[in-house]
């Protein structure tokens, strides 16, 4: 799918990307010349803040020290936010470091969701990524604004720049004091080298007050009154309203005939477009046109559409599973990550013992909240327009240019808030046919809303994974070595490959679909090895969901770690403390993981303190189970304990979890208040996955289609949460996603300490449970 064209478009924008994500965003410095003009039917959409439109500039130059925030001669702060808000207050977040960085009142702070122009560099929203990104490039761009501010108050007062002090808004000085909207009037023009931006100044941590405090969110009033502009509300002059007709498979279809006689009866109806699509990302669709959307549903279900399946009419999940154990038992299979020491077979071949076990997770779709839509449209200069809800812009924009055959400059993207992404937006598919029935209709705005079953059997899902893990033991039950490997459909290799690393025999690794098995335990010799499932590929789109690899991956490792332990008649939580040693590679690095494992380690230990875990006084089939995971990836961890009382019928096979408990080290909580909901979220979603989210591959689609027979986790089944963010002053790290890696090992672990049934396999249903017990 990752052709040469796309490639080469994306291009520099993948080595910049890289680039951005390891070392931090390069600023680049101007004095004025912020850019306006965005269509007025996308300003809505562009600020979640203000229904109204785009924070405008009072009247004169407003003076940008950065291109991260421009302020006005009235004193007004508007940063720039070129993540995606969908219900985590990204902006809220972003903009307060600048704040307390720069000294603003928050009062005066503003903040504007931007659009695709080059100069932003690396648009994405996932991988708990934003904050940690953010965090060095926003407290630069705000000391740039405070040293600017005070230079110019130094100079029109004739005092040393020493004496003057930023705070609340206001400069002062001895005997002096102005706001900055008066300093901005006088005229700044000071610029910043790379060179000197990183030699600014940054307040002591301690010296902040709006990071760590709880602040008004931003964006919360006009979501509260409905005001805010999805994706979904997108009106242009003029559309037309397109619904999608899906081919049998998701690659390899033809349609070879269209039969529309019956739709001419539904009035509004226009034509049903046959997509011929370049960049190969929607092939055999057809798109109903209509005046309005629902006449284009019902049109829908009356055109008859024939087509040629492709290959993957005849596979399913049994075949994607099958493969997954065939590629991990082919030891030359795969890319070996660099642990430092993966000669492992010689130590296998003189261990006094071994352990093994393996673990599997079914499919697991999005459901996000809001389906997918995007609307189109070449505007008045030739560009085109694609207004949607979107976390990848950067990704994204490459695809649509490949599927419409025009160059860079020539697509621009409308970011709209997004009713719920957690990974499937990342993914811009759903533009791209959108785009292709304008482009057939000379360009006329169309809009695009799927129906439930249509965003379904479109979904990027999470792969079925496999999950192999061995340990060996010396004669003193000592461990001296560990061999994993994980196999599944990789999203980063179809969709990004430039963003996949090589591993150390010289193969290339998707992160995502290998995060987790690099863990921070001392195992000895350590082999970890991440295998494609290119079956699987070849019938889906595998996508990045909610945690991603370490959603799936950890629930193997510590099912493992908690197994391994009672294997050698040691106790789970001092096993795993035993080897969070923190010595070489686990001894972790600055900026964002000092301390390493250690600071696992005191996760661990506070969830088990909470949680009570080792009582004795609980009812018969009722236990609690830990587990501890480092959130997305070695680069960037966030430790977590976690821990989950359960109680099992041993009738029905039905677990029900009673509470959670998650212990947090994310560094510094830039947002408390937001940092507990995305845990508490975050849990959720994995306890959700953990028990009751899961379908299949069949003849090529998937199975459930709808919330009918596909049943996440109902706020009747929620426990009971308490949620600790550790006090830390080390660098902000994610937490998006960490909170829902721990949730389904703690679980398994608690079955097995209640009832001494093993459960290896996600989702955890009552019927499985029925099997282990009976087994």
């Amino acid at each position: 799918m990752a052709n040469d064209i796309f490639r080469a478009r994306l291009g520099a924008a993948v080595d910049d990307g890289l680039r951005l994500n390891r070392r931090g965003f390069l600023i680049s410095a101007f004095a004025s010349g912020v850019a306006f003009g965005f269509p007025a039917a996308s300003k809505a959409a562009m600020d979640p803040a203000a229904a109204d439109g785009l924070p405008v500039a009072a009247d004169g130059t407003p003076f940008a020290p950065t291109i991260w925030y421009w302020i006005d001669d009235k004193g007004k702060v508007n940063v720039h936010i070129i993540r995606a808000e969908m219900g985590q207050h990204v902006g809220t977040a972003i903009a307060r470091i600048l704040a307390d960085e720069l000294g603003a009142n928050w009062d005066d702070v503003s903040i504007e969701h931007v659009d695709t122009d080059p100069k932003w560099g690396l648009m994405v929203t996932g991988g708990s990524w934003s904050v940690w990104q953010s965090w060095p490039v926003y407290r630069q761009a705000g000391a740039a604004g405070r040293v600017a501010l005070a230079e110019k108050a130094a100079a029109l007062w004739g005092v040393d720049v020493a004496e003057v002090t930023v705070v609340n808004g206001q400069v002062s000085a001895p005997g002096h004091s102005a706001g900055f909207g008066e300093l901005v009037a006088e005229g700044l023009d000071r610029s910043f080298t790379e060179d000197e931006l990183k030699a600014l100044p940054l307040k002591p941590v301690s010296e902040l007050t709006l990071v760590g405090k709880d602040v008004t969110a931003l964006d919360i009033p006009n979501k509260t009154t409905g005001q805010t502009i999805f994706g979904i509300d997108a009106k242009i002059d003029g559309m037309v309203y397109a619904a999608p007709i899906l081919p049998p498979t998701r690659y390899g279809s033809e349609i070879t005939a269209i039969d529309d006689s019956a739709a001419k009866s539904v009035k509004g109806y226009r034509q049903t477009l046959k997509i011929d699509d370049p960049s190969g990302t929607a092939p055999g669709w057809a798109m109903v046109i209509a005046d309005s959307q629902w006449a284009a549903w019902k049109a829908a279900d009356k055109v008859k559409v024939s087509w040629t399946a492709g290959a993957a009419a005849t596979l399913g999940e049994a075949d994607f599973q099958k493969e997954n154990r065939k590629l991990i038992a082919d030891a030359a299979s795969g890319a070996v990550l660099d642990t430092g020491n993966s000669d492992v077979d010689p130590v296998f071949s003189g261990a006094a013992d071994t352990f093994e076990a393996e673990y599997d997770t079914a499919t697991v779709l999005h459901f996000q909240l809001e389906p997918l839509n995007a609307t189109v449209f070449r505007n008045a200069e030739g560009i085109w327009e694609v207004h949607t809800g979107n976390q990848w812009q950067s990704l994204c924009l490459p695809w649509i240019q490949q599927a419409l055959e025009v160059g860079d400059g020539e697509v621009i993207m409308r970011t709209y808030m997004l009713g719920g992404g957690f990974g499937r937006r990342l993914n811009g598919d759903y533009a791209i046919p959108v785009a292709l029935a304008s482009k057939a209709l000379g360009g006329k705005p169309v809009k695009m809303v799927m129906k439930r079953e249509d965003d379904a059997r479109f979904d990027s899902p999470r792969s079925p994974s496999v999950s192999k893990m061995r340990m060996a033991f010396d004669a003193d039950k000592r461990v001296i070595a560990m061999d994993s490997a994980v196999a599944s459909g990789w999203p980063t290799k179809v969709m990004i490959p430039g963003f996949m690393p090589k591993g150390t025999n010289g193969e290339p690794y998707d992160p995502f679909a290998s995060d987790g098995v690099d863990h921070w335990y001392e195992v000895g010799a350590q082999r970890a090895r991440a295998i494609s499932n290119e079956l699987a590929e070849s019938a889906f789109r595998p996508g990045w969901l909610r945690s991603v690899s370490p959603g799936w991956i950890n629930f193997a490792v510590e099912s493992f770690m908690d197994e391994a332990a009672r294997h050698i008649g040691a106790d789970p939580l001092q096993f795993r403390l035993d080897h969070f040693t923190a010595e070489g590679r686990n001894a972790g690095s600055a900026p964002d993981s000092v301390g390493g494992a250690k600071r696992q380690a005191a996760a661990l230990s506070r969830v088990a303190e909470m949680s009570g875990y080792g009582r004795s006084d609980l009812p018969a089939d009722t236990a609690i189970g830990i587990a501890t995971t480092y959130g997305q990836s070695r680069g960037m961890p966030t430790w977590v304990g976690g821990a989950a009382q359960v109680h099992v019928d041993r009738k029905t096979g039905r677990v029900e979890v009673q509470k959670l408990w998650l212990a947090v080290d994310c560094g510094i909580a830039v947002d408390p208040d937001g940092a507990r909901a995305q845990i508490e979220g975050g849990a959720l979603w994995g306890l959700s996955m953990a028990l009751y989210e899961g379908t299949e591959f069949e003849a090529g689609q998937v199975r459930d289609r709808n919330l009918n027979s596909y049943t996440p986790l109902r706020m009747i089944d929620a426990p009971e949460i308490e949620v600790e963010v550790m006090e830390s002053t080390e660098a902000p790290v994610g937490l998006g996603e960490p909170g829902t890696t721990v949730v389904a090992p703690a679980i398994a672990n608690a079955i097995f300490a209640a009832t001494g049934a093993r459960l290896r396999s996600l989702p955890i249903t009552p019927d499985k449970v029925l099997a282990a017990l009976q087994g």
